[in-house]
């Protein structure tokens, strides 16, 4: 049996709403490079690296440190294969939100979109929190002053504000920018280790045997943080009615950012570990200056000034990552409302600005949140870094696996149910359901490690509550959707069905 669906006109020019009456975002807005840009940046490279290979290495899969990301990388890469057929049959602003409610129906659809903009909304409050640390940090290091963390918090999410505001296409030429110069710093790092023969002790191998990846101190805890460190890379389809030919660029730009990132994040991680020599790493992640594990060779193989880069680009690229955040929260509220499940959201998220076809309103809605986050968590007293941007991205990080999960599942009955047709034994079977069951694995592997990611918040009752606060949301969209089903079936039937195009055969 097939689900049928009306094909949704995208709007000719920026303002213009088609006959069905729904606001549009602006088409053909950004391209290939664009979307991949916004995708990456989502995952920032350069915190990912600083910020959780030390504590991976002196707590984690220590020594298998890099193998950790080469693992991560095979899985994620099994799981895109059947999410990035699923893009080729359905573009949806709402991604998840649209991809779901086809494959497990809208009950679970409207489930995972709450879920899904539950993890954006709360990732751009975690971004600010640790881009805010790291500006106090560097312009206390290198200029001597005093800067209260709240001005850099202010600062980012003026900038987040105005970015959404004016469309997608200018928040892809920033980050093109910063995400160019925060990799470009890493890789130089990689590329003088590599060029000195590998360190002091030459290049060794063994960080990239995945046999290594096993025996740290904590596996688990090693291999959550590694796949924490993607977070992000499925906003690529949430682009989809924006960027130009989406039945091919979002499927090739969501591999490119996973394979992408994954070359990027073995190679830099192994030569940060041999330019510091095996053992000396080890030492170094578990020392009172964590960050040394880059800050060393880049200091030894590059110079002063690389340092001095890195501790800026720490910044600049925290900012990348909040500002793409920010965007996908944006977008998937202006989802949710522009169907008119939830009416109220109809006449103000769901509607789209008259001259740059961006979610202006939901961008709008998405800083208010932003601000209350970061300001309750700083009247609360929680540090930016161990508090706001640890307690934030864990709750974050636990809803969009579980999403991930879904959709994997929701891929395996989409393709069973309505386009059997299109059926292949690995992209629509095998893969959807090996992903679905390791993104399964992944959550599993945060909730025993919930505690030790969080560090000094281990006690917080926002990490206590956070499993119950995850499936609470899920719970409550379920409840209401079924609840539609009942009393509104005329509502009921918007759910995750405005869609730019549903293409039945492939």
């Amino acid at each position: 049996m097939t689900q049928q669906i009306d094909r949704a006109p995208s709007a000719t020019q920026s303002g213009d709403t088609p006959p069905d009456g729904i606001h549009r975002l602006k088409p053909n807005t950004v391209g290939l490079v664009g979307v991949v840009f916004m995708a990456i940046a989502t995952a920032a490279p350069i915190t990912a690296m600083t910020g959780n290979v030390p504590f991976m290495i002196s707590a984690g899969t220590g020594t298998g440190t890099p193998a950790a990301f080469l693992i991560a990388m095979v899985v994620l890469a099994v799981f895109s294969v059947g999410f990035t057929t699923m893009s080729k049959h359905i573009t949806a602003t709402g991604a998840f939100y649209g991809f779901i409610s086809f494959g497990l129906g809208r009950s679970i659809g409207l489930a995972s979109g709450l879920l899904a903009t539950l993890a954006y909304m709360v990732f751009e409050g975690a971004l600010v929190g640790i881009f805010s640390s790291f500006g106090t940090d560097t312009v206390a290091a290198q200029f001597g002053v005093d800067v209260p963390w709240w001005v850099f918090a202010v600062a980012m999410l003026a900038i987040n504000a105005v970015g959404t505001w004016f469309g997608v296409a200018v928040a892809e030429k920033l980050l093109v920018i910063l995400l160019a110069t925060e990799c470009l710093v890493l890789a130089v790092m990689a590329v003088a280790v590599a060029l000195h023969g590998g360190g002091p002790q030459g290049f060794s191998f063994e960080p990239l045997n995945p046999i290594n990846a096993f025996t740290g101190p904590s596996a688990g805890l090693g291999l959550f943080f590694a796949f924490w460190s993607w977070v992000g890379f499925e906003s690529t389809a949430m682009y989809g009615e924006e960027s130009r030919d989406p039945k091919r660029t979002i499927p090739k730009a969501t591999m490119i950012a996973v394979v992408g990132v994954g070359v990027f994040y073995v190679l830099v991680s192994w030569m940060a570990m041999s330019g510091n020599g095996i053992a000396e790493s080890a030492t170094l992640a578990g020392s009172d200056s964590p960050m040394d594990v880059f800050f060393n060779p880049t200091q030894t193989y590059v110079g002063h000034w690389a340092v001095s880069a890195m501790q800026w680009l720490m910044m600049t690229g925290s900012l990348a990552c909040g500002m793409a955040f920010h965007n996908c929260a944006a977008r998937y509220l202006y989802a949710l409302g522009r169907e008119g499940v939830f009416p109220v959201l109809e006449r103000t998220v769901g509607r789209t600005h008259a001259r740059h076809g961006s979610p202006h309103i939901a961008g709008l809605v998405q800083s208010m949140i932003a601000v209350l986050l970061v300001a309750g968590f700083g009247i609360a007293g929680k540090d930016p870094y161990t508090g706001t941007y640890t307690l934030l991205a864990i709750l974050g990080t636990m809803a969009i696996l579980v999403v991930q999960a879904a959709c994997s599942f929701a891929v395996l009955k989409y393709f069973r149910s309505n386009h059997p047709e299109s059926g292949h034994w690995f992209r629509t079977f095998l893969a959807p359901l090996m992903g679905g069951l390791a993104m399964i694995g992944v959550v599993l592997l945060l909730v025993l490690n919930m505690g030790t990611a969080a560090g000094s918040e281990s006690g917080s009752l926002v990490l206590q509550a956070t499993p119950w606060l995850v499936g609470l949301i899920a719970l409550g969209g379920f409840g209401f959707a079924e609840y539609l089903r009942r009393r509104e079936p005329a509502r009921y039937a918007l759910i995750g069905r405005t869609v730019l195009e549903e293409t039945h055969e492939r």
